[in-house]
């Protein structure tokens, strides 16, 4: 770990700052906040922590077909209330996000819920989308007609803020895309860290990338906004690959969903089908994981997946790995020996391990998708 003395250590205010002009500068790759600074404000406010059985939340996401159903069955669950919809340019351009947000808010009779518009590109990175997996539209190519209802005047950035800010420590954000929109917050205003609840994230691995060998999907497409919110010392919980692969739907499956007499049973049906045949025509298998439902699942039943601590560290400078999430279990997070050429650092005193996340690393599939369908396809 590089070696920075006390006097010279930033406090989360003037790292989330300075983060602005770092990426700009494209020097953030060289900056990193350390272990013991990272966890000295991290409070154990995770869901499984006493939180109340009502968990207030700002879903932020890029539908996306497997957002699709992450957005459905918080929609559907009671228990969450849901403070607001944020959508975020990831899967498919922010057009087709935003629009997929307010289409899926009314196929659930969820009008009620305000949904804004984020960023339409990462924060420093030309935007690479996947509508190979998603279809042209970010739902599997399954036209829906559109929208009736509008986003609210107000950005993603803007909505989140107001509503942390009116209910500090109530609010959770679960974020199931790029971290553009979250970053894009933190770093305007560094305050609101420690009055997040929690973020609970799909992105990240610790065992390889699907698209790139080192990088996941989300945090490929915003490295840098991956970094400040893993930086930013809120509590985190991460849902990475390394679970999400092993979740994956089947025929089976898409007929329960089909037999469903609800909206949002059929129109996850029929998005999921046509993607179970883009699948079949030769993409990797893992097109059709539940990455994003299973986030939002896991929320509700804590007993899904199996969660480790870890000092989690986002790559951003690296040519082929960047977006890539680096875990630790022990300390220091030390960082590549040094060229011949630079000055060497001082060596990094041995200190306390301190996790600044908890990633998922097991899961129970059955009990996922038992809790899926039953909240997809029931009446209520």
């Amino acid at each position: 770990m590089e070696f920075i003395p006390k006097s010279r250590r930033p406090n989360r205010r003037e790292f989330i700052a300075d983060s602005a002009s770092a990426i700009a500068a494209g020097t953030l790759g060289g900056m990193s906040l350390s272990a013991d600074l990272a966890a000295a404000t991290l409070p154990d406010r995770s869901a499984d922590a006493g939180a109340s059985p009502l968990q207030r939340i700002i879903v932020d996401t890029d539908p996306g077909v497997d957002d699709a159903l992450a957005i459905l069955l918080a929609l559907r669950s009671p228990e969450f209330k849901v403070e607001a919809i944020t959508a975020v340019a990831g899967n498919v351009p922010l057009e087709f996000t935003l629009a997929n947000a307010l289409r899926l808010v009314e196929i659930a009779g969820r009008t009620d819920v305000p949904v804004a518009a984020g960023a339409s590109h990462p924060l420093v990175r030309r935007l690479i989308t996947a509508d190979y997996v998603h279809g042209n539209n970010g739902l599997g190519g399954v036209e829906f007609p559109p929208p009736k209802i509008k986003p609210v005047s107000e950005t993603a950035a803007e909505i989140i803020r107001r509503i942390i800010r009116n209910s500090p420590g109530e609010i959770s954000i679960v974020a199931v895309g790029p971290l553009t929109n979250v970053a894009t917050v933190l770093r305007a205003d560094p305050d609101l860290a420690p009055m997040i609840r929690s973020i609970v994230l799909m992105g990240g691995s610790l065992s390889g990338g699907n698209i790139t060998p080192a990088a996941e999907f989300n945090f490929y497409v915003d490295p840098e906004a991956a970094r400040i919110v893993f930086d930013a010392g809120v509590p985190l919980t991460m849902v990475g690959l390394d679970v999400t692969r092993q979740v994956l739907l089947t025929d089976e499956h898409i007929n329960a969903l089909a037999a469903g007499k609800n909206p949002s049973s059929q129109a996850t049906a029929r998005i999921m089908r046509a993607t179970m045949e883009r699948m079949r025509k030769g993409r990797d298998v893992t097109v059709v994981a539940m990455h994003d439902p299973l986030t939002v699942a896991n929320m509700i039943d804590p007993k899904i997946l199996t969660l480790s601590d870890y000092y989690v560290e986002v790559e951003t400078s690296g040519e082929l790995s960047a977006g890539e999430t680096v875990g630790y279990t022990y300390a220091p997070a030390r960082k590549s020996a040094p060229l011949a050429t630079a000055d060497t650092p001082p060596s990094a005193a041995e200190q306390a391990f301190r996790p600044n996340a908890k990633v998922a690393v097991a899961v129970d599939p059955e009990r996922f998708f038992h809790l899926l369908l039953e909240r997809l396809t029931g009446s209520a």
